[in-house]
């Protein structure tokens, strides 16, 4: 396994998390549930079939720092900031690159730097077939099964009759991302279907060359880098990555490689292993325990009929009476309360900061 590598992606804004989350201190970075942030959290899980030397990191200016100070063990050379953003395609394909330069036989798994892993053991045992597969020339992605008809995921068809946890990678049908809401609950009843997880695993060979059938102008642009090992790789990234296409690996290459014959993608359907992508303040809720009211606190909490509440204001005693149901996150320049029915509009919050342009709580 010398040759398997990780590949963490953590440059997002976790804007749906504001006000903990901020450009210079995003969700990955966070702890959300207690203990270690989220990005220590993906590092350990892997280190089981990963060492932190064989850990790569894609981040931007805004965080690289803080990442470097929470994981000494992974070589700082290999927490790389990206010139600007241009979302997941590039950013793969610039892993690919740079593995494919310093180890032609490399064999990586992408993973989302801000997911929480109920049970890891098990998430390692689901990895090992799929860096297998990847090893021999497929690629590979892991489906999650579906709780609900989500229309913010890409949904994985598996063949009908596929059992989930069975540990080896079977040839996906479709791979269709984002559907609409009519589609999803059809997808949730037909029960072939799995969630992406956003976890990829394949040769650096294997995806370059696919990003070249997919995506030739990114491929060319990328391909046209020197090694990660020359002195000018630094400034002709800098030149080049902006360039590149703003688009995702799943809309890029994913919906589109899955209907090849070759290499075409397997998955494994995966059986439970505690997956959440953490995606709002609504999910940190349920994932927390809760008091007798079901109210869920990161604070000193005095209720009096108020149930289902989530509190996280530092060390502040927070009082609620008569209120059901909400969100209340307290920082030193910021406020937030809302509806845990209405958590994932935060982000758009955030865009109207983003107009206004208040950078001061950016």
């Amino acid at each position: 396994m010398a040759n398997y590598y990780a590949l963490i992606l953590a440059g997002g804004r976790g804007t749906r998390f504001w006000p903990r989350s901020r450009k210079r201190h995003p969700k990955q970075v966070l702890s959300v549930t207690g203990g270690d942030t989220l990005i220590q959290e993906t590092v350990s899980r892997l280190e089981k079939l990963i060492p932190p030397e064989r850990v790569w990191i894609l981040t931007n200016d805004y965080v690289r720092d803080e990442i470097v100070a929470q994981l000494p063990r992974v070589p700082a050379a290999q927490i790389i900031s990206e010139p600007v953003a241009r979302n997941t395609a590039p950013a793969i394909g610039l892993a690919a690159h740079i593995l494919h330069s310093i180890d032609p036989d490399a064999v990586f798994g992408v993973f989302p730097a801000d997911h929480v892993i109920g049970n890891p053991d098990h998430f390692v045992e689901l990895l090992e077939p799929a860096f297998a597969a990847a090893e021999a020339g497929q690629i590979c992605v892991l489906g999650v099964e579906p709780r609900w008809a989500e229309t913010g995921y890409g949904y994985i068809e598996f063949p009908a009759g596929t059992a989930r946890g069975t540990l080896e990678p079977v040839r996906v049908n479709t791979f269709q991302e984002k559907p609409k809401a009519e589609v999803a609950e059809a997808f949730l009843k037909a029960g072939r279907y799995s969630w992406n997880a956003g976890m990829f695993f394949w040769r650096a060979g294997t995806i370059l060359q696919a990003l070249r059938t997919y995506l030739p102008k990114t491929a060319t642009i990328l391909g046209s880098l020197p090694a990660f090992a020359d002195p000018e790789f630094s400034e002709r990234l800098a030149a080049a990555f902006p360039l590149c296409e703003n688009i995702s690996i799943d809309y890029g290459v994913m919906q589109n490689v899955v209907q090849a014959p070759l290499p075409g993608v397997t998955g494994i359907a995966c059986d439970d292993f505690g997956w959440n992508d953490v995606g709002s303040w609504e999910a940190v809720y349920q994932l927390l325990p809760k008091d007798t009211a079901e109210n869920a606190v990161r604070s000193e909490l005095i209720a009096h009929q108020a149930t289902g509440n989530y509190v996280d204001c530092g060390g502040k005693l927070v009082a609620l009476i008569g209120v059901d149901n909400l969100i209340v996150v307290d920082t030193p320049d910021a406020l937030l309360i809302v509806h845990r029915d209405r958590a994932q509009q935060v982000g758009d919050l955030v865009k109207q900061l983003d107009a206004a342009r208040r950078e001061e709580l950016l």
